[in-house]
């Protein structure tokens, strides 16, 4: 039996799903979710997703690390290069990943904050307007940042 994993579905049309999946691979065009609140598994497109979170919790972490720890961060370390994506809904995302390509349906990557909620999250590629790696990923969470200040 394959284990379970918790995690919340970021869907393109802005609805969540929390829940738990065992059949969630990449390279898969769907996978089933058993929502939290119990009931049937539903059935997810990965077309329909903007992320997928893997959680600790379902409840999540109110208090979240600034960004500006992420610009001091390290370039690289042991999770990847430094990467921050910009979603189409205005949602930045700034973590570390060892696999992504632009030409990919999506990629792993890790949050910034290793104490986050957040484990790991499967970004789809085409739910981004932008997609930053190393110093370009530093400028774009300082343009966020400039952005909210203003």
């Amino acid at each position: 039996m394959s284990e379970s994993n918790r995690v919340v579905a970021h869907l393109l049309n802005g609805k969540l799903i929390k829940g738990t999946t065992q059949d969630f691979f990449p390279n898969r065009p769907l996978f089933h979710l058993t929502p939290v609140q119990g009931g049937q598994p539903v059935t997810v497109h990965t077309r329909q997703l903007k992320a997928l979170f893997f959680v600790r919790e379902f409840a999540g972490v109110t208090a979240r690390r600034d960004l500006r720890g992420f610009i001091s961060a390290p370039g690289e370390t042991a999770q990847g290069k430094k990467l921050a994506v910009r979603f189409k809904d205005g949602e930045l995302l700034c973590g570390y990943t060892l696999a992504y390509s632009p030409d990919r349906e999506g990629f792993f990557m890790f949050p910034s904050d290793f104490q986050a909620n957040n484990l790991r999250v499967y970004v789809v590629t085409g739910s981004s307007v932008e997609i930053k790696a190393g110093p370009a990923a530093e400028k774009l969470a300082l343009r966020v940042l400039e952005q909210r200040a203003a």
